[in-house]
């Protein structure tokens, strides 16, 4: 595979005793925000309207709950197609990447085909979301995806497929398949704060941070062998980037 441009402006994983990374504070929804570059593609069904709209309300409503910290947001590529791939460990997990962050794109999430029902539906589907059934191929929604993919875009996977530790204890295939076919690269996320420990009290504006990875390129290699080399490669990568973000939250880093 030929070498990709369209990197962030770190090109390098981060040294030992480097400068701190960057943290983008929690945007401020009062003053007149700069106009984004969006990429254009959305799936068949969404609108421009309904994706910004999306965008807006997620910002206004995990304003007031969540106090939210993104930690090298430098680091998404501004051009081409990247698969981004986060830990789940709250059902807020998506909205507060795709709605809180001040990403340079728009977001496109695969997401349980459950919540695809009356009135959510026709609003997950109006913002661009994509429905994937659990459980079972669903080649409908992976040519989608695909599509949104070649044509420059952003797609959200969460490759534990459904709620846990966030810890990435096991991942599934389609994030590692859907950026081998379409020579997307992978960009990782990790996401600590927004889980209430079990036996706990409810906490006023909780620290959430996100911590964005080096984007990086799926194994090659062909045939089942590669894929599974692919899918280890982002939980490996997911797991190393989780036990940072637990290091730096530990410390008082990220904080």
């Amino acid at each position: 595979m030929s070498e990709r441009t369209d990197r962030g402006p770190e090109g390098t994983p981060e040294s030992a005793g480097a400068a701190p990374a960057r943290v983008a504070e929690f945007p401020k929804l009062r003053k007149k925000s700069v106009k984004l570059s969006y990429a254009t593609q959305l799936p068949e069904g969404a609108t421009d309207l309904g994706h910004t709209f999306a965008r807006w309300l997620g910002r206004r409503f995990f304003a007031f709950p969540y106090r939210v910290r993104a930690h090298n947001l430098e680091r998404i590529p501004t051009t081409g197609g990247i698969v981004v791939v986060a830990n789940h460990s709250s059902f807020v997990d998506g909205p507060l990447i795709f709605g809180v962050i001040k990403m340079p794109r728009r977001m496109v999430f695969l997401i349980k085909n459950e919540m695809f029902k009356g009135l959510v539906g026709a609003y997950l589907r109006s913002a661009g979301q994509l429905g994937v059934k659990r459980g079972e191929p669903d080649r409908a929604t992976l040519i989608a995806a695909q599509k949104v993919l070649k044509a420059g875009g952003t797609l959200g996977v969460f490759p534990e497929g459904t709620r846990g530790d966030g810890d990435m204890a096991s991942a599934q295939q389609g994030a590692a398949w859907l950026a081998r076919t379409s020579g997307a690269l992978i960009v990782p996320m990790a996401v600590r704060g927004a889980r209430r420990p079990e036996g706990s009290r409810r906490r006023f504006l909780p620290v959430v941070d996100i911590l964005v990875g080096e984007p990086f390129e799926a194994s090659t290699a062909k045939g089942r062998q590669g894929l599974a080399e692919a899918t280890e490669q982002v939980r490996d990568r997911l797991v190393a980037l989780v036990a940072e973000l637990d290091t730096r939250r530990g410390n008082g880093e990220a904080r």
